[in-house]
């Protein structure tokens, strides 16, 4: 158990059935050069050797819960937003790495922002195999470093029918303003994330780093790729609701250029992760 009582920044793990890439997801938040964080791990009842393999740490910073029951990804994920103590926060998925300055820097451009007018910090990523290997690096096609406009961010997101700042690992926010905004909503599952980053875009701008901050692992046990067929539907979905919200100023043809990117993306996706797995085999 930690006993932190007030960290700068809270790095929560949820995770189920991970124990596979989970030492390597722990080690990448302990060897931060940024050390004034808590480590809370969320174990959603795996059946796997998840506690024994976490028992082997005991580093003062990492705390361990295990849930009394199975409460599933959006529930899992809003647990460790509850449980976070910290002033920044920053949801890494159980496969997912950071690299060591990943939390120091993204800190400081926060810490830099007194008026907290960027309500979200994102960056740049590699896309890892199963061993690790980088395969390719995905970042906000033509950003250079910098503020970018939170409204202006959303409908480059719905028109590229992609989310473009990224998975979780990429992100940190400021917890006040995460507790401002509620909890994550699995109604669109596959972009519970890209739902969460257009909420608290409502509230201020994002700021961009156009350098790697994280690794998103691809393997065949990746959330991603067991949903893979169903992603563009979903994504449609998406933009509907989106679309019932006056002040993004979403068009009907930025609904229509987005849904129809989201279907080649789910296409391209498809063909990404059969490529990527055949040659894990």
């Amino acid at each position: 158990m930690s006993d932190i009582e007030s960290p700068l920044v809270s790095v929560c793990i949820p995770t189920y059935k991970g124990s596979a890439h989970l030492t390597a997801t722990i080690d990448s938040v302990l060897k931060q050069t940024l050390t004034d964080f808590e480590l809370i791990i969320i174990d959603d009842c795996s059946p796997d050797d998840t506690v024994d393999l976490v028992r082997r740490y005991n580093d003062p910073r990492l705390r361990y819960i295990c849930n009394a029951h199975n409460l599933g990804p959006e529930g899992n994920w809003n647990r460790c937003l509850q449980e976070a103590k910290g002033r920044y926060f920053k949801l890494l998925p159980q496969d997912d790495l950071l690299y060591p300055d990943t939390l120091q820097r993204q800190v400081d451009i926060l810490q830099n922002d007194p008026e907290s007018q960027v309500a979200l910090v994102f960056g740049a990523r590699n896309i890892i195999d199963a061993q690790g290997k980088t395969i390719t690096k995905r970042g906000l096609p033509g950003g250079r470093e910098g503020r970018v406009a939170g409204t202006g961010l959303v409908r480059r997101c719905v028109r590229f029918g992609t989310n473009l700042i990224g998975e979780p690992g990429s992100v940190l926010m400021r917890k006040a303003l995460a507790d401002k905004v509620g909890l994550f909503d699995g109604d669109v599952g596959y972009v519970i994330d890209l739902d969460y980053w257009v909420r608290l875009l409502s509230h201020g701008d994002a700021y961009y780093q156009n350098s790697v901050v994280s690794a998103f692992r691809v393997s065949g046990g990746s959330w991603s790729v067991a949903i893979g067929t169903s992603q563009s539907r979903e994504y449609r979905r998406f933009i509907d609701k989106l679309s019932a919200r006056p002040v993004l100023g979403l068009s009907r043809l930025d609904r229509i250029v987005g849904g129809g990117m989201a279907g080649l993306n789910n296409v391209m996706r498809l063909l990404f992760y059969r490529f990527v797995l055949k040659n894990m085999e």
